[in-house]
């Protein structure tokens, strides 16, 4: 009976706001009832991909190209095995860059039912893409697959990977990387093969970004704005002017999730203001949460290493470290996951830039890509758990409920090289 009610109150919560012309599905012409005899003809959408929303309980977006202007582009929604659809149109997101237009399409839906899982896909005309699986969070447990920078020479590396985490873990809901996703952010190609290689899974549940210092290169290794980045991934809104998107938060189950921007000294040229700016946003923002597990990620690492054969160097915290481990302590943040280094390092708990069981868990999360820097760090005294030397690549998977939140990293074999566990009482 619930599966029945979950789709007449999808219905009539969708014919509702259609009638009224408010909310996500305000122009979306028309409830209808799903007609496969008016398709004969394959759709092929190009680089299919769900984004975080807001609030994953209840919206997801979706992007995705085409070779050609589409005629009558629409994204079919309905419950899973159910025969009514909401036919959603979306905005026209085409963007030019290295050299190349990108036609691309953005749905954003809405006012979907918590827990309920969904089936979509993409028309034009005559024309369509098979159904894909789109589930709502439940606000209950979930599985989630944390990948670090996957920048590569070879994306078949970061395919092996991201096949790999996938196939052990069928249950994860949504999945993350910590910045670097490419090596180019400019380089149209690695945006694709990036994509390629998650093809079957970024179109089944929901990705969440985060912007790294690579993502911000021109081809010949100058620093632009990441333009490829903010037009690939249409994450939620923040409410700035001048860095819409470049950092932004949201829910899933018992965890709100901050995305921050570590790229300053990439981008203070072209926008100056994003260190305090991010810092007066996110201390509101974890203000206005009321969920139980509060995680932030953020590309560059809060500490700074010793270099093998540069005895200049010395150890310590990073600008980014110094700047924001204050604040991540005054939030309550309970894990900072951070990446860049290309190794992996569990530190523990630390406030006040030392070993403390009140302050923030922080896990330097390794690699997913093929560009390794063996031998090249000398271990932190704070570092407590170092991924098997030389390093190669690695995935960890985050499991939260509202008592226990759990974190484990694995080798692309599957051996198991870490594992946190928090536990505590909703406050």
């Amino acid at each position: 009976m619930k599966n029945l009610i979950n789709r007449r109150n999808f219905i009539k919560a969708g014919a509702g706001i259609f009638l009224t012309g408010a909310g996500f599905f305000a122009g979306c012409g028309r409830v209808d009832s799903e007609n496969d005899s008016e398709i004969d003809g394959d759709l092929e959408a190009k680089y299919l991909r769900q984004i975080v929303s807001a609030d994953s309980s209840n919206s997801r977006t979706l992007m995705w190209q085409v070779d050609s202007v589409s005629e009558n582009p629409a994204v079919e929604v309905k419950i899973k095995n159910s025969h009514e659809v909401l036919k959603i149109t979306p905005e026209n997101s085409t963007f030019t860059d290295d050299g190349a237009e990108n036609i691309q399409y953005t749905a954003r839906i809405e006012n979907l039912i918590p827990g309920t899982e969904y089936e979509y896909r993409i028309v034009d005309g005559k024309n369509a893409t098979d159904f894909h699986a789109l589930k709502t969070s439940s606000g209950e447990k979930f599985k989630a697959i944390i990948f670090p920078d996957s920048q590569c020479a070879d994306y078949n590396v970061w395919g092996e990977v991201a096949r790999t985490a996938f196939e052990k873990n069928p249950d994860a809901e949504f999945f993350l990387n910590l910045g670097d996703i490419v090596d180019n952010g400019e380089d149209k190609n690695q945006w694709q093969a990036w994509l390629d290689k998650v093809a079957g899974n970024i179109s089944e549940i929901p990705f969440a970004p985060v912007i790294g210092n690579h993502e911000t290169y021109t081809r010949d290794w100058k620093v632009r704005l990441p333009a490829a980045y903010l037009n690939y991934f249409a994450v939620p809104e923040n409410g700035s002017e001048n860095f819409s998107r470049h950092y932004y938060s949201f829910d899933f189950g018992a965890v709100h999730f901050a995305v921050l921007d570590s790229q300053w000294d990439e981008i203070e040229k072209f926008k100056p203001g994003i260190v305090e700016e991010q810092k007066k946003w996110l201390r509101s923002d974890f203000e206005k949460s009321r969920k139980n597990w509060k995680i932030v990620f953020i590309h560059k690492d809060v500490l700074q290493y010793r270099i093998n054969g540069r005895p200049e160097r010395k150890e310590g915290f990073s600008d980014v470290g110094e700047i924001f481990m204050p604040e991540f302590e005054k939030i309550g943040a309970d894990i900072v996951f951070t990446g860049h280094l290309h190794t992996y390092r569990n530190r523990g708990r630390l406030k006040n830039f030392r070993p403390d069981e009140s302050g923030p868990v922080y896990i330097l999360t390794g690699l997913s890509g093929d560009v390794r820097y063996p031998g090249l760090w000398v271990d932190h005294k704070l570092d407590k758990i170092t991924a098997p030397q030389p390093e190669t690549d690695n995935y960890l998977t985050l499991e939260a409920d509202e008592k226990i939140l759990t974190v484990k990293c694995f080798l692309p074999d599957g051996k198991k090289i870490d594992e946190i566990i928090l536990n505590k009482e909703k406050v």
